[in-house]
């Protein structure tokens, strides 16, 4: 499935298979950023659990209120069927895995969400801003919708973005 967002030569929109690497592999980079210990694991594979739900739901898009709004109960129903096919106990780690990620309560949840907040954030500004202006993102929006879930997880990647966020408004690659 194809996201929203450009790889950072701009060429074509990024997989869902890629977001997932991505955000994989930067849960091993940046674990040492993370605002309380984590366990490297359990963050890369909530990360790419989270994203199998969202491949059969439909990826609501971030900046789309009304996908947002129904993007829950179609959420939870693919979560029956994803790890609906596995043996039992692997379903039931998997999808606890899921929820966890999803209620963004511990320490290892919270640093994935920022890592899944970031990423997209990261490919925006390095593709010039495209997928922002095509969507009609503002660094409003940014700031209201992907900034807050970064800091409880990471208060350095935190401090990156925003800044990140600044730097593109001053360079004209997303509007104020």
């Amino acid at each position: 499935m194809l996201r929203r967002n450009l790889i950072t030569d701009g060429s074509r929109r990024e997989t869902d298979a890629e977001h997932q690497w991505h955000v994989a592999l930067m849960a091993l980079l940046l674990a040492e950023h993370a605002a309380e210990p984590v366990d490297v694991l359990r963050v890369a594979t909530m990360l790419l659990v989270h994203d199998l739900v969202e491949i059969d739901a439909g990826d609501a898009y971030l900046y789309d209120a009304a996908a947002r709004e129904s993007a829950r109960a179609l959420e939870d129903a693919a979560a029956e069927r994803v790890f609906g096919v596995l043996p039992a106990d692997q379903g039931g780690w998997l999808r606890g895995l899921w929820e966890e990620f999803e209620a963004g309560e511990s320490a290892d949840a919270r640093f994935a969400l920022a890592l899944d907040r970031i990423q997209p954030l990261l490919l925006n500004a390095a593709s010039g801003g495209e997928a922002w202006r095509t969507n009609g993102v503002t660094a409003r929006r940014v700031e209201e919708l992907v900034i807050p879930r970064i800091e409880p997880g990471s208060p350095a990647l935190h401090a990156a973005a925003r800044a990140l966020v600044a730097l593109a408004v001053d360079d004209g690659i997303i509007a104020p």
